[in-house]
């Protein structure tokens, strides 16, 4: 069993602090980049267009800038992802969360799915070869096998977390036991959870079926559930 955060600060270190809303505005965007300088949060998630105004207003500080890729259907072409990641990189990104084809993934076409991540991976690299890339499986439109075919296909094409979901599909987000799934299927990779979690004790139960990462909009009410 993991060791559970303890303190707010822990519990911080491990939230991507996110606004994905299409409608957010620019009042909003660096509200959560305060907050994020306040709390010290993993990374703050928003969309491409954001990523210039959150990487100056974080500049030096813990927190990093991720952004999203083929948000939130999956179905754009390699390039297409592979040019926004590209961009978000250049503008500031040091994450990339990207969704993976759901369908050639559900129609069982792995190797189309291993090089629709590795073109990604792979472009984002060559900006920054510390660029860190979570492949969005979107678990909950998936059966356990196809889970695990995405976790090994997002192994293979070498990025670092698989995600549980954008919090966008109408099928829900983050569950325990897909998190518990992924843990166990996700061999090398880490786990980010995200969708869905509102509450301090939902987060720590996904922390406790395994995940590292945890994608929040609600973080700093979460957070105020753990002593300073």
């Amino acid at each position: 069993m993991p060791d559970l955060p303890k303190t707010r600060a822990e519990l911080a270190r491990l939230i991507d602090h996110t606004l994905l809303k299409p409608e957010a505005t620019q009042e909003q965007i660096e509200r959560l980049c305060e907050e994020c300088l306040q709390c010290r949060f993993a990374a703050a998630c928003v969309n491409p267009y954001w990523v210039r105004l959150c990487a100056s207003r974080l500049a030096d500080s813990p927190t990093v800038v991720a952004s999203v890729v083929g948000f939130p259907l999956g179905a754009s072409s390699s390039d297409a992802k592979a040019y926004e990641a590209t961009g978000a990189i250049e503008d500031g990104a040091r994450e990339i969360d990207m969704v993976v084809n759901l369908g050639a993934l559900i129609g069982g076409q792995t190797d189309a799915v291993v090089r629709d991540i590795e073109t990604v991976v792979e472009s984002a690299r060559r900006v920054d070869p510390d660029a860190v890339i979570k492949v969005i499986l979107e678990t909950r439109a998936l059966t356990e096998q196809q889970i695990i075919l995405g976790c090994q296909s997002a192994a293979r094409a070498g990025a670092d977390f698989v995600k549980t979901s954008t919090g966008f599909h109408p099928a829900g987000g983050a569950t325990v036991a897909h998190v518990a799934l992924l843990r166990r299927h996700a061999r090398g990779l880490k786990i980010k959870a995200a969708g869905g979690i509102r509450d301090l004790p939902t987060a720590l139960a996904m922390l406790e079926a395994g995940a590292d990462r945890l994608g929040l909009s609600a973080s700093i009410h979460v957070i105020l559930g753990l002593p300073a």
